[in-house]
């Protein structure tokens, strides 16, 4: 039995893609939370000592989780849902446009204003005496991982949320699992238990991905910088394991229960 792998026509994405930035670009709210938001957590790096492994690990972590939930997890999908709603993707459906072809366009918007503050990271970290990363190839695996399970969390949720304004509650949950995760290393004082389980979450994966790739640490609980280019590669083996799984997961469900005409 052979397996259909989909085709999208190239140009026909491009100009999807170039219409959803467009009207990105017209919505100030929306243009403010993809762009003004995920660069925000690096000014934390201002507030304390200049250099300092630790406060520019957590600054990163920050702006690298805000920009997966803002640019693309929160903003694709209140744009899927609203369109949705519109009976806007209903009609094109009926067209040439191919499945694929929309949910592409309506993502790229908000993955290319990730992926463009995580690029931008590098130099404002620098500018205020952090390293470089130990591990660049991790860092940008890890960038777009991220941004491919947070698409996937987006048309997930994109099932169970009624309208665009419902996208605020039917959120939350992923917005709650994404940010749980870190508090293993915030907060040193929870039991070892806990900190395993929080250590299976996206979050907790995402930030001992940077923190072992770009700083070095070894451990949640590190605070200096130990390990070599050569090291990263094991410590990245579980939170990389963990971040495909979730983002294996989501990408299931999300093509079982995808739902494009509006829910009565």
């Amino acid at each position: 039995m052979s397996t259909v792998i989909p085709t999208i026509s190239v140009a026909r994405t491009a100009h999807l893609t170039r219409w959803n930035a467009a009207l990105l670009a017209r919505n100030r709210a929306a243009l403010f939370y993809a762009v003004v938001m995920p660069l925000l957590p690096l000014g934390l790096m201002a507030l304390g000592e200049r250099g300092n492994p630790t406060g520019g690990a957590n600054a990163v972590t920050t702006a690298f989780l805000v920009a997966g939930l803002f640019p693309v997890y929160y903003n694709v999908l209140s744009q899927f849902v609203g369109r949705r709603d519109e009976l806007v993707l209903k009609r094109m459906r009926t067209g040439q446009t191919k499945d694929l072809e929309l949910l592409v366009s309506i993502a790229l918007p908000g993955a290319f204003c990730a992926l463009l503050m995580c690029a931008l990271a590098l130099p404002i970290a620098a500018a205020f005496g952090q390293s470089l990363p130990v591990n660049p190839v991790i860092y940008a695996l890890l960038a777009v991982l991220a941004v491919t399970m947070f698409t996937a969390f987006a048309y997930w949720t994109a099932a169970w949320t009624r309208s665009a304004e419902a996208a605020q509650l039917t959120s939350m949950p992923i917005i709650f699992l994404v940010s749980l995760g870190p508090l293993a290393i915030t907060i040193p004082s929870l039991s070892e238990g806990l900190q395993n389980a929080l250590s299976f979450t996206p979050g907790a994966a995402m930030a001992d991905l940077l923190r072992s790739g770009w700083f070095g640490f070894d451990g949640a609980g590190a605070t200096d910088p130990s390990l070599t280019f050569a090291d990263t590669w094991s410590a990245a083996g579980g939170p990389l394991l963990v971040i495909v799984a979730w983002t294996a997961i989501a990408i299931s469900l999300a093509r079982r229960s995808m739902v494009w005409e509006p829910r009565s």
